[in-house]
C-alpha cells in the first residue's frame, strides 16, 4: 500500500489549497493518541478539494451541510474520514476563535505542519487542564458544555472553574439541542473508562436535569436496611460494577466467563457493543423507583411495580434521546426483568423447569440481564450484604451456561406442531399452544427426548385437562 493510501493526509499535501488540519485531530497528535478522523480547514473550494483527494487516495466524497459548504471523504476500506470545512473567517486565527476549548483550538499548517497555537491549547494540554476559548463558547452552541464532560471523561483532564462555570450557566439551552446530538454525546460519556465520575459531573454542572432529569429524580431516595445508598448512588455504583465485571469476567461469572465475554463483547446497536448497552442497563434498572415508592406500616420501604413501570420509562427515555428501536426495546428488557433471579436465590438448587421458566422470561436478555443482577447484587451492600452475594454470584454462574445455550439455540420440542396436532387428532389452535408451550418446558428439563416422548406428553396433558 503506498504512502497516500497510509496517510490521507499525505494525498491533501499534494492537492493546491492552503489547507490546516484543525481541532480534535491536532490535540489528538499532540498526546500521542491514534486518531482516523480528521477536521480540515481549507482556503477554498472544499467540494473540489474532496473530489481531488477522493481520487487520489481513493475514497468516497459527500456533502454533509448544503448550507455550510462542508464535505467528508471516507476511505474505501473505512479506516479513515476526513472532513473538509470551509475557513470561518478571515484566516485560520479567525476560524480558531470561534472554537469551543483551546485544547481544540489548534491548527497544524499543511503540508508544513507548523503549530498554530493562537489561545495556548498547548500549554493546556501540558497542564491536562480544558479552558474555554472565550465567554461566548457554550453560548453559541450548548451542546459543548455535555461535550465539555465528554472530554474530561475521554482525557482524564480537569475543567478550568471559570470554565465549568460557564458551561453550567449554558446547561438549560441544551433542552433545544437536537436529540440526536446530545445522545451522541451521552453515549460516549457512559461507554467512558470514567462513566460514573462523567455523570457526577453532569450533575454537578446541572446538565443532568435537563437531558436526563428521570435520572436527578434518583437523589435523595432512600432504600430498604438492604441498601447502604440512595437510589442515585446506588445507581452509579451498580454502573461501576457493570465496568467491573466488563474489565474481569473471570473473577465474577463463574467457569463461563469467557464465553460470556465474548457473547457480551458483540455489536447491538447504536454501535454499542452488549457490554456498553449493559451500562445504559445500569443507568436506567431503578429509574422508575420515585415514582413507586412506598412505606408499609411496619416501616419497610418497598418499590413495588418499579421494575415494569421501569422498563416503559427506559423505553421511552432512550426514544426521546432518539436511541434506535433495538437499544431502546433492549434495555426495557434488562430493566423489566433485573429482579428475576435475586427472586430465584432462596430456591436454590433450581430445577431445571425453573432455569427454563426464568431464562424464558429473561428472553432476549437472557445473557445480559443475569450479567446486570450481579452488578446491582454486587452493588447493594447493606444487611447481609456478603452471603447474598456469595449466594447470587454462585447461582447466576451455573445459570449463565444454560443462558448463552439459549441465546445461541433456543429449546425445540422433537416434533412439528403439524405432526403433533395430527398424532392427537386436535385442531391448531390456542389449546395446541398451550401444549406445545409445556412440552418446551419438559424439553429442557429433559423428560421429553423424541418425538414419542412429545406425543405421549401431550396425550397425558390432554386426558388432565379433560379430567
Amino acid at each position: 500500500m503506498n504512502e497516500q493510501a497510509l496517510d490521507p493526509l499525505a494525498a491533501l499535501r499534494t492537492i493546491e489549497v492552503r489547507s490546516w488540519l484543525v481541532g480534535g485531530a491536532v490535540r489528538d497528535r499532540l498526546l500521542g493518541r491514534p486518531t482516523a478522523d480528521y477536521d480540515v480547514a481549507v482556503a477554498g473550494d472544499a467540494k473540489r478539494v474532496a473530489h481531488e483527494l477522493a481520487r487520489r487516495v481513493p475514497g468516497h466524497p459527500f456533502e454533509l451541510s448544503e448550507g455550510f459548504g462542508a464535505w467528508r471523504v471516507v476511505s474505501r476500506d473505512r479506516r479513515w474520514n476526513i472532513d473538509l470545512l470551509p475557513l470561518a473567517g478571515e484566516g485560520i486565527e479567525a476560524d480558531l476563535a470561534r472554537r469551543d476549548l483551546t485544547v481544540n483550538a489548534m491548527a497544524q499548517t499543511l503540508p508544513e505542519g507548523a503549530l498554530v497555537d493562537p489561545f495556548g491549547g498547548a500549554h493546556d494540554l501540558a497542564a491536562r487542564r480544558l479552558r474555554m476559548v472565550g465567554p461566548g463558547a457554550f453560548t453559541a452552541d450548548p451542546l459543548r458544555s455535555l461535550r465539555l464532560v465528554r472530554l474530561a471523561c475521554e482525557l482524564g483532564f480537569e475543567i478550568e472553574p471559570a470554565t465549568a462555570a460557564r458551561a453550567a450557566d449554558s446547561a438549560a439551552a441544551l433542552a433545544g439541542v437536537a436529540a440526536e446530538r446530545v445522545f451522541a454525546e451521552l453515549k460516549r460519556i457512559v461507554v467512558s473508562e470514567r462513566a460514573p465520575a462523567g455523570l457526577h459531573l453532569m450533575e454537578e454542572l446541572g446538565l443532568t436535569p435537563v437531558i436526563l432529569p428521570e435520572l436527578s429524580a434518583l437523589r435523595g431516595i432512600e432504600q430498604s436496611a438492604y441498601h447502604h445508598l440512595d437510589v442515585y448512588e446506588h445507581t452509579l455504583a451498580v454502573l461501576a460494577q457493570a465496568m467491573e465485571l466488563e474489565r474481569d469476567p473471570e473473577a465474577y461469572l463463574g467457569p463461563r466467563a469467557g464465553a460470556v465475554d465474548e457473547f457480551l463483547s458483540a455489536g447491538l446497536a447504536n454501535e454499542l457493543t452488549r457490554w456498553q448497552a449493559l451500562r445504559f442497563g445500569a443507568l436506567l434498572h431503578d429509574i422508575a423507583k420515585p415514582l413507586t415508592r412506598g412505606v408499609t406500616p411496619e416501616g419497610r420501604v418497598t418499590f413495588m411495580g418499579h421494575d415494569a413501570l421501569g422498563s416503559e420509562l427506559a423505553r421511552s427515555i432512550l426514544l426521546r434521546l432518539r436511541a434506535s428501536d433495538r437499544l431502546a426495546e433492549h434495555v426495557a428488557g434488562l430493566a423489566r426483568n433485573h429482579l428475576r433471579l435475586g427472586f430465584l436465590v432462596h430456591e436454590a438448587p433450581l430445577s431445571r423447569r425453573a432455569v427454563y421458566r426464568y431464562l424464558r422470561q429473561c428472553a432476549p436478555v437472557q445473557v445480559d440481564v443475569t450479567v446486570l443482577s450481579v452488578a446491582d447484587r454486587m452493588a447493594t451492600r447493606g444487611r447481609n450484604a456478603d452471603v447474598a452475594i456469595r449466594a447470587h454470584l454462585e447461582l447466576a454462574g451455573r445459570i449463565l451456561g444454560d443462558a448463552l445455550q439459549w441465546a445461541e439455540r433456543p429449546p425445540r420440542v422433537p416434533i412439528r406442531g403439524d405432526e403433533l396436532a395430527a398424532a392427537l387428532g386436535v385442531t391448531p389452535g390456542p389449546e395446541l399452544g398451550v401444549i406445545l408451550a409445556e412440552l418446551e418446558e419438559a424439553t429442557f428439563a429433559g423428560e421429553v427426548t423424541s418425538s414419542q416422548d412429545a406425543i405421549s406428553h401431550a396425550q397425558e396433558l390432554l386426558r388432565a385437562r379433560s379430567g
